[in-house]
């Protein structure tokens, strides 16, 4: 965002005073520099609509567990939910290849290690936002010819001229709001207004007056009366994005709008009427939510008259390689470089490749490989620097050991398993690795017993009871075992 002023926001988010000042001071010639000291601070930074920074450096390492990078993932995680077009930059201590992997993989572009040459960093902040996002679309918005985009490539088509609301669901970074704005283009409303707005991006004490509008006093702060989104979008197009973040007190008014058009402006009672085309979406396993309590379910069934999922990236075989080339081409392009090349083994990497950031890392992969390697060929190995080990193929049957692994690299497994997994349940995940290991254990020991319970280091009554509880859970009959 380029503010009033003229200078680009950027968001500096550091517990470190002495850091963050300094940044500050030296950015603050170029940049209109924001700081915030913890997580929450930051969001509450995002919620603001005057605070939509065009680049977020954040530290990993923040309160209250400053010693680890878990608040800093789950930051990258609330920046791209709260202001997609933020481009994030890691600058911390938690510096080791593992964690600076993995951030890239949630959605950093880059990732600097403290302590950092201060012109350096200016320097990659200005090829970062160099880089300027562009469409993926010629007409609706997607690229590729594997079965689950011909089939999404159809439902657009099928849905854009409908009145009726449409559901997108899909994986964080997989572009449902490119569907939506193709659902939009396609459709008689294609001249009409198109607003989109995201749901967890706003405060949940203001979502209701940026929706249907209020009246001047209406409550603290409304020095004036304000049209909602829903008078902008008029006859138009409104996209909600991230809809299960809405309070589960303004869904029976959404619901209102959605059966019979009507909405109130805070502070008024006149009644007024939308007529725009409501598109939502959602990362979220609505029907969880309505299970649980946490999402109307007349309000789901009214916005789900349509649904279209979105494919996760690594469900798409060789699109991912043409998505690739077409970031490729632009980002050459925008840095007047020539163009790198993959590789054939690296190219196969990419394609046994999970994408836990789907189509979003993909291109800040081919943003990387474009400043690193312009001109030349990329091997697998410089790729593999790029990629989440958290996503690293596995030999059929094998999983990693405990006992050779380090706590990291196993979090890192765990994390790229949960995040590319949208059904992913940790009671499935523990029996089913409980049985890998039981059953790894009889074939060592020919099924005796008694010395597949010294393998596993139980006794052999504790390794009955477990194989007699995971037959009670899975239903599934146990594999004969020898009399010892």
């Amino acid at each position: 965002m380029t503010t009033p002023a003229g200078k680009i926001e950027l968001l500096i988010v550091d517990d470190d005073p002495l850091i963050a000042d300094s940044l500050r001071y030296f950015l603050g010639r170029d940049y209109r520099v924001t700081i915030a000291q913890t997580r929450v601070e930051a969001v509450t930074l995002l919620r603001d609509r005057n605070h939509q920074p065009a680049l977020a450096l954040i530290d990993l390492g923040l309160p209250p567990t400053p010693h680890r990078p878990d608040e800093g993932f789950a930051l990258i995680a609330d920046i791209l939910a709260h202001a997609p077009e933020t481009r994030i930059v890691v600058l911390s201590g938690q510096s080791d290849e593992l964690n600076a992997r993995h951030a890239r993989a949630l959605g950093a572009t880059e990732f600097v290690a403290k302590p950092a040459d201060p012109e350096y960093l200016r320097k990659l902040i200005g090829r970062v936002l160099s880089f300027r996002d562009t469409s993926t679309a010629i007409d609706d918005g997607l690229i590729g010819e594997s079965a689950p985009i011909q089939k999404l490539r159809a439902q657009l088509r099928q849905f854009a001229t409908s009145p009726f609301p449409v559901l997108i669901e899909g994986e964080s970074g997989s572009g449902k709001e490119l569907a939506a704005a193709a659902l939009h283009r396609l459709s008689d409303r294609a001249a009409k207004p198109y607003l989109a707005l995201n749901c967890a991006a706003i405060s949940p004490s203001l979502v209701e007056a940026t929706l249907f509008g209020h009246s001047k006093g209406a409550f603290t702060g409304a020095s004036g009366a304000r049209a909602g989104y829903f008078e902008d979008a008029s006859d138009g197009t409104l996209f909600l994005d991230e809809i299960g973040e809405l309070p589960l007190d303004l869904q029976p008014k959404l619901l209102r709008v959605l059966e019979n058009g009507e909405f109130q402006r805070i502070g008024e009672t006149q009644a007024l009427h939308s007529s725009a085309r409501i598109i939502a979406a959602t990362n979220r396993d609505l029907k969880k939510e309505v299970r649980e309590g946490r999402f109307r379910a007349d309000l789901y069934h009214r916005l789900s008259v349509f649904t279209i999922a979105i494919p996760a990236l690594r469900e798409l075989g060789e699109d991912s390689i043409r998505l690739l080339e077409h970031f490729r081409a632009i980002y050459a392009e925008q840095a007047n470089l020539p163009p790198f090349k993959l590789g054939k083994t690296a190219a196969e990497r990419l394609l046994a490749y999970g994408f836990p950031g789907n189509v979003r890392e993909l291109r800040n992969i081919a943003i990387r490989l474009t400043t690193k390697f312009a001109g030349q060929e990329v091997g697998v190995g410089e790729l593999e620097a790029e990629l989440d080990p958290g996503n690293a193929p596995q030999p059929a049957g094998v999983l990693p050991a405990p006992t050779s692994a380090s706590r990291a690299e196993l979090v890192a497994i765990a994390l790229g398993d949960i995040q590319s997994r949208r059904d992913f349940n940790l009671d499935a995940t523990l029996r089913l690795w409980e049985e890998a290991y039981i059953e790894a254990a009889q074939r060592l020991a020919h099924d005796n017993m008694s010395q597949a319970a010294r393998l596993l280091g139980v006794n052999r009554t504790t390794l009955y009871n477990r194989i007699e509880t995971l037959e009670r859970v899975t239903g599934a009959p146990a594999r004969t075992q020898r009399p010892d």
